[in-house]
């Protein structure tokens, strides 16, 4: 039986603003908004070529806007990574070099923290 993560909620103030950072300024493709009832706005986020999602929104979850840290995004090469984000606005680390891959950190309006990571493979 296969497992798959397929949807994780982030915590923002403003959904508007929200989407359009991680669309806009990202690259992440809306694929869902809807508003179920004044309660519950569901918001679905797929960054290119990914089979798990984000979602934004109103009554979504209850954890504190900014709270969320460690959400790791893999791409195959972090220097055009990097020139998309800056080129897009958005504020993020220089390419940054570890053992284990090579690295940029950006965070959302809200301050929620992300990574962009290129993974060093051993031949």
């Amino acid at each position: 039986m296969d497992w798959k993560l397929e949807l994780v909620a982030i915590p923002v103030t403003d959904v508007d603003r929200a989407k359009a950072f991680y669309t806009e300024r990202v690259g992440f493709v809306a694929d869902h908004d809807h508003r179920v009832n004044e309660n519950l706005r569901f918001v679905q986020l797929t960054p290119p070529g990914s089979g798990c999602s984000i979602t934004i929104g109103t009554g979504v979850t209850e954890a504190a806007p900014g709270s969320v840290q460690g959400v790791q995004l893999v791409v195959s090469d972090i220097e055009t990574a990097h020139k998309h984000l800056t080129a897009n606005g958005v504020e993020v680390s220089e390419v940054q070099d570890f053992p284990w891959g090579r690295f940029v950190f950006f965070a959302d309006p809200d301050g929620n923290k992300w990574s962009v990571q290129e993974i060093q493979r051993k031949n």
